[in-house]
C-alpha cells in the first residue's frame, strides 16, 4: 500500500476535504512525507491490531532484501529483534503487548544479507470508540553509527592486532567467572603466558616481524586451546587463558605441554624464519585463589618460577614458590662454588646392542656432592645451571672428564654427552670440544654429544657452521629426545646426524597399551632407517618393553633392564675382563626414577597424623621413613601439602622405613618435579564449617573432632620423628 493511500485510510474523519485538521493541505502534506520516506532520512512503518505487519518503507524491505508479500501480516516482533542491551528485559513482542508508547529502539532483521540496524518508536492507534487499531511509527537508519559503536566497543575489549580479549575484557572475564563459579562450587584454571625470545626477533627482524609473528602465535593459541577458553593478550609477548571447569593437573599439564610445542615449532615471516618458546605458569580457582587479583598473583609466580627453570618450560602455583627465587639464588651461588672446589663426578649408564646385548656406549650423567645437600640429581640442579649460563662451565668440564674417563676403555666403547642449548650456542663451543679431543688423545669417533632438538631451531647459518665443523671433526651426533615435534624432516635430511633417540616419554603407558605409544616408535625406526641412522631408546625398564623394541628393530637401549649408571671406577672393574655384555633382567631396580626428595611430609593412619620423612619419589610410588613396624597391605594417606593427599599401600617394609604406592599415579609439575592430580576442594572445607579461601601451605587443615581420640596410635614413631598428632 502506498503512503498517501495509508495515509487517506487513517485521515481522520472529522477533516475538510484537502485539508489535514492542522489546515495544511493533505496532498503537499503527503507529498512531503513521501519525499522523506524515499530518501531515506525516515522510515515508516505499521502494524495492524494483532501486531501483524501492514505498512513498511519500501527501503527498509529492499535493505532487507525481501518482498513486502512475503513480511506482509508477520509479526513485527518476528521481523526485527532488539539489539544486545537494548531491552529493559522484556523482548519487542513484550513492548508491544503493552499498548504504550516507546522511542529510540535500536532493532536488526537477522535474516538479511547485509546487518541493518534501525531504530524505531512507535504510539499505539484507538479509533473513536477507542478500540486498539494497532501501532505507527518511524524508523531511522542508524546501521553505520550502530557499526561504528560496535567497532568501538570491540576495540575497547579486543586486543587491535591479534583479535583476542585485551587485558581489561579478560579481568571482566575473569571476575565474573570466579563470581559464577563461587555460587555453583566449579573450578577454573589461569594460564599465564609470556614467550621466550620474542625480544631477540624484534631486535633482529624489526617489529614488523614481531607484529605478524604474535598474529602467527594468537592463531596456534586459538588452535591449542579448540574454544575450550578464552585467551587475551595483555600486551607485548604476554597472553593468558582462562578454562573453566578444571582443577584435573594431569589435564592441564597436557594443555600446557602441548600449547609449549605448538609455540615452539618455527614461524614463517616476510623477513625470514625465526623461533622462539614459551613459558607458562598455571594457577586453580579456588585452591590457589578464590578473587582475581590473588588468582592472578598465583598464576604470574608459577610463571616466573618456570622462566628461571630454564624456560620453555611450564609449572603449576605452589605455596612454596614464594621462597624458591631465594632457595633458587643459593643454590647458583652453590653450584658456582662446586665448580671451583671440584664436587662434580660423572657416572655412566651402558646403552647396549639389542642384537648382542653386548655395551656399545655410556652414557654420562652428571653428580653433585653437596655438603648441605647429600647427592643432588641432575634434574634439580640442571635446570638451574641452565637457566644461570654456569651450564657452559659445568659442560666444559663434562667434556673434559668424560674424553679423559673414556681414553681408558677399550676402543669400541663410546662415551656419550647430552648438551644443553645453552651451552651449543655459547661462544667457543665447538673449539672447546676440539681442544678437549686434542688434549686427551681420544679418537673424536668415540665421543657422542646428544643434542636437543630446540638446537636444531637456533640461527640457521651457526647452526649449520657448527654442526658441519662437529662433523669434519669426526664426532658422532645424536638427536636427542626425537619425537618432541619441533624437527623438520627437510632439517634431518641435511643434517649431519648419526642417531636418533627416543625418550623415555614414548614408553609412559597409554590407555590400549602399557608398553607406550609403540605405534610412534615403529614410524620413528622407519624413518630412521630411510636416513641411514641408528635409534637408540632411553628409559627402557621392563622385560616386555625391551623385548617389543628388538622386534620393532630399535638398534640400542639403555634402562635398568639393563643396568643403572655407574661410576668410572665401577666400569673400570667391568671392562677389566675384556668385552662387556649384560644380561636383561626384570630384577632390581627396574622402577619408575626416583628422584631424592628428603622434606618432612604429614602420614595419616585412621583418626592419627604422624609426621614422617619423604626419602624418594616418583610417580608410582615413594619410600618414606619415621614409623615402626608397619606391616605391609597397610593403607596410608600421604599429606604433600597444600591439599596434596595421596593414598597408598605399603609394599615392603624395613625397620622404620617403607616403600608405598600409590593408588593413582602421580603427574608432572612442570619442572621435574611431580603433584597429585587432584586436590581437597576448598568448597569441600567450606561445607565442613571452614572458610572459603585458597589452599595454605603445608599441612591439609583435617576436620577438627572428627574421631580424635577415638583409637589409639598403632605405629610408634622412630626415635629421630616428631611426635605424632591426632587428626
Amino acid at each position: 500500500m502506498p503512503f498517501s493511500d495509508l495515509f487517506k485510510a487513517k485521515k481522520a474523519p472529522h477533516s475538510r476535504a484537502g485539508a489535514s485538521p492542522d489546515g495544511i493541505d493533505v496532498a503537499e502534506k503527503v507529498a512531503i512525507v513521501e519525499d522523506i520516506e524515499l530518501s531515506g532520512a525516515f522510515g515508516f512503518w505499521n502494524t495492524d491490531s494483532a501486531g501483524n505487519l501492514a505498512y513498511l518503507s519500501g527501503w527498509i524491505v529492499d535493505a532487507i532484501g525481501e518482498q513486502f508479500a512475503d513480511l506482509a501480516l508477520q509479526p513485527l516482533q518476528h521481523v526485527f529483534m532488539p539489539v544486545d542491551g537494548e531491552t529493559d528485559g522484556r523482548s519487542l513482542g513484550l513492548k508491544l503487548g503493552t499498548r504504550k508508547s516507546f522511542s529510540g529502539l535500536a532493532v536488526q532483521n537477522e535474516r538479511s544479507e547485509n546487518r541493518l540496524v534501525l531504530r524505531l518508536s512507535g504510539r499505539p492507534l484507538y479509533d473513536k470508540s477507542g478500540a486498539f487499531q494497532g501501532f505507527r511509527g518511524t524508523a531511522i537508519d542508524v546501521t553505520e553509527e550502530f557499526l561504528a559503536e560496535e567497532e568501538a566497543s570491540r576495540l575497547a575489549k579486543y586486543d587491535s592486532l591479534t583479535g583476542l580479549a585485551n587485558r581489561h575484557r579478560m579481568e571482566q572475564r575473569i571476575n565474573s567467572t570466579l563470581h559464577a563459579f563461587r555460587s555453583a562450587e566449579r573450578a577454573a584454571a589461569l594460564l599465564m603466558l609470556d614467550l621466550d625470545k620474542f625480544k631477540q626477533v624484534n631486535d633482529t627482524l624489526g617489529h614488523a616481524a614481531g607484529d605478524q609473528l604474535l598474529q602467527q602465535v594468537a592463531d596456534r593459541l586459538r588452535g591449542a586451546v579448540a574454544g575450550r577458553g578464552e585467551i587475551g593478550r595483555l600486551g607485548g609477548d604476554e597472553f593468558q587463558i582462562l578454562i573453566p571447569d578444571i582443577d584435573d593437573r594431569g589435564e592441564l599439564g597436557e594443555i600446557a605441554k602441548r600449547i609449549i610445542q605448538i609455540l615452539s615449532q618455527p614461524y614463517s615471516v616476510e623477513e625470514g624464519r625465526c623461533v622462539i618458546g614459551c613459558s607458562l605458569g598455571i594457577a586453580v580457582a579456588p585452591y590457589d585463589g578464590v578473587e582475581r587479583e590473588e588468582l592472578t598473583r598465583a598464576a604470574d609466580l608459577a610463571l616466573y618460577a618456570s622462566k628461571n627453570g630454564g624456560r620453555g618450560q611450564f609449572r603449576f602455583y605452589a605455596g612454596d614458590l614464594e621462597h624458591e627465587a631465594n632457595l633458587r639464588k643459593r643454590m647458583e651461588d652453590d653450584l658456582a662454588e662446586a665448580i671451583e672446589a671440584g664436587h662434580f663426578t660423572l657416572e655412566y649408564q651402558p646403552v647396549v646392542s639389542l642384537a648382542d646385548d653386548r655395551v656399545v656406549a655410556l652414557e654420562a650423567q652428571y653428580c653433585w656432592a653437596d655438603e648441605d645437600r647429600g647427592r643432588v640429581e641432575p634434574d634439580t640442579f640442571l635446570p638451574v645451571a641452565e637457566g644461570s649460563r654456569l651450564i657452559v662451565p659445568i659442560g666444559e668440564w663434562g667434556v673434559r672428564k668424560a674424553c679423559e674417563d673414556a681414553v681408558q676403555w677399550p676402543d669400541a666403547l663410546v662415551v656419550s654427552l647430552q648438551v644443553s642449548p645453552v651451552q651449543f650456542e655459547a661462544s667457543g663451543f665447538v673449539d672447546m670440544v676440539e681442544d678437549a679431543l686434542e688434549k686427551t688423545g681420544l679418537d673424536p669417533a668415540r665421543l657422542e654429544l646428544r643434542l636437543p632438538e630446540s638446537v636444531l631451531l637456533g640461527d640457521g647459518s651457526k647452526v649449520d657452521t657448527a654442526l658441519s665443523r662437529l662433523f669434519k671433526l669426526g664426532v658422532r651426533l645424536t638427536l636427542d629426545q626425537f619425537g618432541t615435534g619441533l624437527s623438520s624432516l627437510s632439517y634431518l635430511r641435511r643434517a649431519p646426524l648419526n642417531a636418533l633417540r627416543i625418550g623415555e616419554n614414548f614408553f609412559e603407558p597409554i590407555m590400549g597399551n602399557d608398553l607406550g605409544d609403540i605405534e610412534l616408535v615403529r614410524a620413528v625406526v622407519a624413518l630412521a632407517g630411510a636416513m641411514g641412522m641408528q635409534t637408540i631408546a632411553s628409559g627402557v625398564h621392563a622385560m616386555p618393553l625391551r623385548e617389543e623394541l628388538k622386534r620393532l628393530g630399535v638398534d640400542q637401549v639403555c634402562g635398568f633392564v639393563y643396568s643403572e649408571a655407574l661410576t668410572a671406577e665401577q666400569v673400570s672393574e667391568e671392562i677389566a675382563d675384556g668385552e662387556w655384555s649384560i644380561a636383561p633382567s626384570d630384577a632390581g631396580t627396574q622402577r619408575a626414577t626416583r628422584r631424592t626428595v628428603f622434606r618432612k611430609i604429614g602420614l595419616i593412619h585412621e583418626d592419627h597424623y604422624y609426621d614422617v620423612t619423604l626419602r624418594n619419589l616418583s610417580r608410582s610410588g615413594a619410600m618414606i621413613q619415621g614409623l615402626e613396624d608397619v606391616p605391609a597391605g597397610t593403607m596410608f594417606v600421604l599429606d604433600f601439602g597444600q591439599g596434596q593427599l595421596a593414598v597408598c599401600t605399603v609394599k615392603r617394609s624395613m625397620d622404620d622405613t617403607q616403600g608405598v604406592e600409590f593408588e593413582q599415579e602421580l603427574v608432572d609439575d612442570g619442572a621435574g618435579g611431580l603433584c597429585t592430580r587432584h586436590r581437597v576442594s576448598p568448597y569441600e572445607l567450606a561445607t565442613a564449617g571452614a572458610p572459603l579461601q585458597a589452599l595454605p601451605p603445608g599441612k591439609y587443615a583435617l576436620a577438627t573432632g572428627a574421631g580424635a581420640g577415638s583409637t589409639f596410635p598403632q605405629f610408634k614413631l622412630s626415635s629421630n620423628a616428631p611426635t605424632q598428632q591426632a587428626a
